[in-house]
């Protein structure tokens, strides 16, 4: 029995002895061990699920360099009005890149660009500083070519201020410029990393010029299945909800679930110029409004601020997502927040989405 003892001491002493001199080459970073996963596991099973706290967290660079090549990233505006007044400013300055200028670099920086165009882009477009009925001068195309954008979405309520007409010659000039349409009654499709996005939009407010797609539920219902049937991802531009509010209607909640219910994986919603929240709804997020990107309604502080979004996607799955504030400080050109000004933004947007989580 005395041998045994002996014995084991000796063993258990040896075992001592080997893991302390090599416990240098047992210790593993945590992102190390992250990649070292990723290499035979999809990234998404190894990183806790999107919620309201990862989103605002600030964490988007350390994702990034862990995703590294394998993710693409959708990069969103809020509503883009080149109209009225910001249509009056570009003319008087023969400038088209006036009003992009300073969201250029963020648009740009997406593998895919959406944007929500709200006004035709017409040919003797009259200039003017009031009214409400929206055109723009067709030379705003070089601010959309700058700004890189892949989809421009035509299902809202201004889109069709000029008739038929003025849709035909707006989805032309686009076309000549290789930048896709949604929202005109089938989808547009994107190619990236080898994933096909497909990109659908309904308009709810009205009037509805045909072709112009209508939040008709049965038919959205049909377009996004029929959608998800040739795509790996399907996002959904929605013109909806009550001007000059900062939280979504009942009519919004109950379109925006039934979205996700028929199939699609991403909401970017519009139309209220001011920010509204996000939500996680059966794990896919429906971003309720964006506020104004391009616009000149220059006579209160909400509608002079919206979010640009940058959807980072793993494949086909939701895994980031970082908003960028914006705050138009002249007649139509945002710039991009910094410091407090971001802060108190990105806090603001944060309560109103946890509001939406009781």
């Amino acid at each position: 029995m005395r041998k045994v003892y002996v014995w084991f001491g000796v063993c258990l002493f040896s075992f001592i002895i080997f893991f302390f001199s090599n416990s240098q080459r047992l210790v593993v970073s945590p992102v190390s061990l992250k990649e070292s996963i990723s290499s035979v596991l999809p990234v998404t099973n190894t990183l806790p699920p999107l919620s309201l706290e990862t989103v605002f967290l600030n964490t988007h660079g350390e994702s990034k360099e862990i995703w590294k090549d394998k993710s693409w990233t959708l990069v969103a505006s809020g509503d883009i009005i080149p109209a009225r007044s910001v249509n009056q400013q570009t003319v008087k300055r023969n400038d088209f890149l006036w009003s992009w200028k300073n969201i250029i670099p963020i648009l740009s920086s997406g593998d895919i660009t959406l944007i929500n165009l709200e006004s035709p882009l017409v040919s003797n477009c009259p200039v003017t500083v009031e009214g409400m009925i929206f055109c723009g001068d067709q030379r705003h195309i070089k601010g959309l070519q700058s700004a890189g954008v892949t989809v421009a979405n035509f299902a809202n309520n201004h889109m069709g201020n000029y008739g038929l007409k003025g849709i035909q010659e707006t989805k032309q000039l686009l076309e000549d410029n290789a930048i896709k349409i949604s929202g005109l009654g089938y989808p547009a499709f994107v190619k990236i990393q080898g994933i096909t996005v497909a990109f659908l939009g309904f308009d709810d407010i009205g009037p509805h010029v045909s072709p112009i797609g209508k939040a008709d539920e049965e038919e959205m219902k049909k377009q996004i299945i029929e959608a998800n049937n040739q795509a790996d991802v399907v996002i959904v531009s929605m013109s909806w909800g009550v001007e000059y509010t900062d939280m979504p209607s009942d009519r919004q909640i109950f379109l925006g679930h039934l979205v996700i219910d028929s199939g699609a994986d991403l909401i970017i919603g519009n139309h209220p110029h001011w920010m509204q929240p996000i939500e996680l709804y059966k794990g896919k997020m429906i971003a309720y409004a964006h506020g104004n990107t391009i616009f000149d309604q220059m006579w209160s502080e909400k509608t002079k601020v919206g979010v640009i979004g940058k959807y980072i996607f793993y494949g086909k799955d939701l895994v980031d997502v970082e908003f960028i504030p914006t705050y138009i400080k002249e007649y139509g050109q945002p710039e991009i927040l910094s410091g407090r000004e971001k802060d108190a933004i990105l806090e603001s947007l944060q309560q109103q989405s946890n509001r939406m989580s009781f």
